[in-house]
C-alpha cells in the first residue's frame, strides 16, 4: 500500500473490561519515572548557572562566566532482564536515583559531584527502559496511548519549570545549589513509595512462572472484570511463543537483530533519533531573547518558560485525549507539517531581520508574530513526536525482545540529547538562522518515513501487534509466515 499504513483488520480483540481506578493509579505511579528524567534534564542543569555552585567546584569556568554541560547522563545499559520484571526495576532504578541526590547534594568535591551524576544517569536509565513497558503491558489497549502519554506530560512539567535556572543569591548562605539537587529525592520518593505497592504486569508475572490463579487475580484486579480467560490465554500464548523464540535463539541478546526484527528495531533506531531532531533545542533558545525584545527585561527567561511550558502541557493533554481516538499516524503527521512549516517561517523571519551578520535587536511585530510560531511549533511537538517518541517504541515489540528493545529507544534517545547538547551551539554560531532550515529538513524527512513507513498500533493488543507488520506493504517482506499466520494457528 502506497500510503504505508497497515490495512488491520477489523477482527482485533477487544478484551472484556473497563478503565479501573487501579489501573489509574499504577499508570501515574509508573509515570512520575517522566518526572525523574525531567528533574536530570531541566532543574539539575539549572544548577550550573548558580554562582555559589561554580565558584568551589568550577573555579576557572565562573571567571570566565561560562557554563558547564551537565546533561551526561545518558550512561544507560541494557541490563534489565526480563526475569526481574518491571516493577522491580522501576524500584531499582529510584533507589539508585536517591543515592545519587545524596551523593550531589552532599557534594564536598567534584568527585562526589561525579558519581552523584553517574548514579542519577543509572536510574534515570532504569526507569525510562521499564516505565514505558510498565504502562503499555498495564493499560487496556484501547486506552494505552492515553496512559502512555502521562509519562510525556511529567518530564514537561519539571523540565520547564528548570528553564528559568535560579541563581543561588536568591537563598541566603549560598546553598541553594544544593536544596536544588537535593530536591531529586522527591521525585524518587515518589517513584520508590508508589512501586512498592503496585503489582507488576501480568506479561511479567507469567514469563517469570507466576501461577494461572496469582496472573488472572491480577488481571481481574486491573480489568474490572471476572471475565478475564480469553486475556489470560493471549498473554500464555504470547509468553510460550516467546520462550520458544529465546530458546531458539539460545537467549542471546543479539537475536533483536534477526531479519524478522528487522521492522522493530528501524522503529526503535529512528523514531528517538528523529525525536532529538526536531530542532525543539534552537527554538527554545530564542524564546527568551525574543521575551526580552518583547520588554519583559530579566524576567524573559521566566516569561518564556511559563508560556512555552503552558503550551507544552495543554498539547501533550490534547494527545492524551485524542490518542487512542484517532490513532499515532494521524499526530505524528498533522504535528510534523506543523512544526515544519512553524520553523521555515521563523527562520525566514529571523533571516530578514537579523541577516547573515545578525543584529542586536528586532520590532515587537515581528517579535510577537514569532512567539505565535513558537507556541505553535511546541505544541506540534507537544502532541506528537514528545509523546509518541515514548509511547510507539513501547508497544510495537514482542515480549522475548520487548526489554532490549526499549533499552536500546532509551539509549538512544539519550546518546542524540548529548550529542545535540554537544554541537547546538557550534552550529548555531557556524549556521545562525540556517539551522531552523536544517532542523526543518529533518522534520521532513521524520514526516515522510512516518507516511510510507509507520503502521498504526492504535487499539491492537500488545500481544497481537505482529500483524501490523505482515500486513504493511513493505515490512510483510521481513515477517515470517509463522507470525503473520499466528492467529489462523491458533484457532
Amino acid at each position: 500500500m502506497a500510503g504505508g499504513a497497515a490495512v488491520v483488520d477489523s477482527s482485533s480483540k477487544v478484551y472484556p473490561g473497563r478503565m479501573t481506578a487501579f489501573v489509574i493509579f499504577a499508570s501515574l505511579v509508573a509515570a512520575c519515572g517522566g518526572l525523574m528524567l525531567g528533574y536530570d534534564i531541566g532543574i539539575s542543569g539549572g544548577v550550573t548557572a548558580m554562582s555559589s555552585f561554580l565558584q568551589p567546584f568550577f573555579p576557572d569556568v565562573y571567571r570566565k562566566e561560562q557554563g558547564i554541560v551537565s546533561s551526561n547522563h545518558g550512561l544507560l545499559l541494557i541490563l534489565l532482564p526480563s526475569m526481574h520484571g518491571r516493577k522491580l526495576s522501576i524500584i531499582i532504578g529510584a533507589v539508585i536515583f536517591l543515592l545519587g541526590a545524596a551523593f550531589n547534594a552532599a557534594a564536598i568535591h567534584v568527585a562526589m559531584l561525579y558519581i552523584g551524576r553517574l548514579l542519577l544517569g543509572l536510574g534515570v536509565g532504569f526507569v525510562i527502559q521499564a516505565a514505558p513497558l510498565y504502562l503499555s503491558e498495564m493499560a487496556p489497549s484501547k486506552s494505552r496511548g492515553s496512559l502512555n502519554t502521562i509519562f510525556q506530560l511529567m518530564i514537561t512539567e519539571l523540565d520547564t519549570f528548570g528553564e528559568e535556572r535560579p541563581e543561588a543569591s536568591m537563598i541566603h548562605g549560598g546553598w541553594g545549589w544544593r536544596l536544588s539537587l537535593g530536591l531529586a529525592a522527591v521525585p524518587a520518593a515518589i517513584v520508590l513509595l508508589g512501586s512498592i505497592s503496585l503489582p507488576d504486569t501480568p506479561n511479567s508475572m507469567i514469563e517469570r512462572g507466576a501461577s494461572e490463579e496469582d496472573v488472572k487475580k491480577n488481571l481481574r484486579r486491573i480489568r474490572g472484570t471476572e471475565d478475564v480467560h480469553e486475556e489470560y490465554q493471549d498473554l500464555c500464548d504470547a509468553c510460550a511463543n516467546a520462550s520458544k523464540a529465546a530458546n531458539n535463539n539460545n537467549n542471546n541478546k543479539l537475536a533483536i537483530f534477526q531479519r524478522k526484527y528487522v521492522p522493530q528495531m528501524v522503529m526503535t533506531f529512528l523514531i528517538p533519533f528523529f525525536q532529538q531532531l526536531t530542532g525543539i533545542n534552537v527554538i527554545m533558545f530564542y524564546a527568551p531573547v525574543l521575551f526580552q525584545t518583547l520588554g519583559f527585561g530579566n524576567d524573559a527567561s521566566l516569561m518564556s518558560a511559563v508560556i512555552t511550558g503552558l503550551v507544552n502541557v495543554a498539547a501533550t493533554g490534547v494527545a492524551f485525549l485524542v490518542v487512542d481516538r484517532y490513532g499515532r499516524r494521524p499526530l505524528f503527521l498533522e504535528g510534523g507539517l506543523q512544526m515544519l512549516l512553524s520553523q521555515v517561517i521563523i527562520g525566514s523571519l529571523i533571516w530578514k531581520v537579523f541577516g547573515v551578520a545578525g543584529m542586536a535587536s528586532v520590532s515587537k511585530g515581528y517579535a510577537y508574530g514569532i512567539v505565535a510560531l513558537i507556541c505553535v511549533y511546541v505544541a506540534g511537538f507537544a502532541w506528537s513526536w514528545g509523546p509518541l517518541g515514548w509511547l510507539v517504541p513501547s508497544e510495537i515489540f514482542p515480549l522475548e525482545i520487548r526489554s532490549t528493545g526499549q533499552a536500546i529507544n532509551a539509549t538512544i534517545n539519550m546518546l542524540m540529547t548529548f550529542v545535540i547538547g554537544q554541537v547546538f551551539l557550534s552550529l548555531l554560531c557556524a549556521t545562525k538562522f540556517g539551522l531552523f532550515f536544517i532542523f526543518a529538513f529533518f522534520v521532513l524527512s521524520m514526516t515522510l518515513f512516518v507516511a510510507f513507513f509507520l503502521p498504526e498500533t492504535k487499539g491492537i493488543p500488545i500481544e497481537d501487534m505482529s500483524k501490523v507488520w505482515s500486513q504493511h506493504w513493505f515490512w510483510r517482506r521481513f515477517v515470517p509466515c509463522e507470525d503473520s499466520t499466528r492467529r489462523v494457528e491458533m484457532v
